[in-house]
């Protein structure tokens, strides 16, 4: 097989449980399996390697205080250089069939496109939110995008989400890779980079994955705290692809729009919810003014400023 079709998948771990036992055998399901699957484990503390290890994956252990996003992902990334298609994928996303990587990997067929992801759908336990989350965020339609969409769908033109993607490993190597130290979003960051340098990226809502979280209003502040460090940290992703373009609004619109046909008793927590990431995210815009240990106790990413501790 040539290096171009050969194909790579890229897992952090830690203390997956049973979801991880799920993730691990439907990949192993495939129709077109990677070649090697590579996990990267945080020194679980449960059988998250025996399990690993029972698929016949590749393991490495780290510290949990040398895993950054960006960082760990670039490090096996490096040992991987003989692939030509790096799948990066959580332990909590479970592919939803047989064929998803198959039709994932389709998409590189075309040579202009570098990067795509694929599907999140909710859990089986997902709740309310997390549920309108996930339909909102990751529709049924596939969309190639480049550059000229930048206009209009401004910064959701480089969405990326390395819970189910794949890189064209030249391009990947090409750019330098992920952020080496960012406490989020090294997908977007590097996707961006993709389309500036000319490259398309995809959304292939034909392969999909069951991935969700039911986050308290406490952790979505944390997130989007995160989100907010993040965005100012790298503020030419905004300054080049713009903001969402009023997405905000539109999703809370949405969100409560679902939950009154769904669900109306969530609709509360959906504004309280609406309300801390809001909040997060522009305290987290503003983290230069705040103590170090305020920064750490809002971020759902502690070893982030452990990491970077001034």
């Amino acid at each position: 097989m040539s290096k171009r079709n050969r194909a790579a998948c890229l897992i952090p771990t830690y203390n997956g449980g049973t979801v991880w036992s799920a993730s691990a055998n439907a990949i192993n399901s495939q129709s077109v399996t990677p070649e090697l699957v590579y996990v990267i484990d945080s020194s679980s503390k449960d059988d998250t390697r025996k399990v690993a290890e029972s698929y016949g994956f590749k393991i490495e252990v780290i510290q949990v205080s040398d895993f950054n996003h960006g960082g760990t992902r670039n490090n096996a990334a490096k040992e991987l250089s003989d692939f030509g298609v790096l799948i990066f994928m959580t332990q909590d996303a479970i592919l939803n069939s047989s064929t998803e990587l198959e039709k994932l990997l389709s998409y590189f067929n075309d040579d202009s496109i570098a990067a795509v992801c694929g599907r999140q759908l909710p859990h089986d336990d997902a709740n309310p939110l997390a549920i309108h989350a996930r339909l909102f965020n990751y529709p049924e339609k596939s969309c190639v995008k480049s550059a000229s969409n930048i206009p209009t769908l401004g910064i959701k033109t480089s969405f990326m989400s390395n819970s189910f993607a794949a890189y064209r490993a030249k391009v990947f190597f090409e750019l330098g890779g992920f952020p080496e130290n960012t406490i989020l979003a090294e997908d977007m960051y590097l996707t961006a980079k993709m389309i500036k340098a000319g490259y398309k990226v995809a959304y292939c809502a034909e392969a999909a994955v069951k991935h969700s979280h039911n986050y308290t209003p406490w952790q979505e502040f944390q997130r989007y705290f995160d989100i907010g460090v993040f965005h100012a940290c790298e503020p030419w992703i905004r300054e080049e692809f713009g903001g969402a373009g009023g997405e905000g609004m539109r999703f809370i619109r949405s969100e409560l729009a679902f939950l009154w046909k769904t669900a109306p008793l969530w609709i509360p927590r959906a504004l309280i919810t609406s309300a801390c990431k809001l909040f997060g995210y522009k305290l987290g815009q503003k983290y230069r003014k705040l103590p170090w240990s305020w920064c750490r106790s809002f971020s759902m990413y502690k070893s982030y400023w452990l990491q970077n501790r001034v």
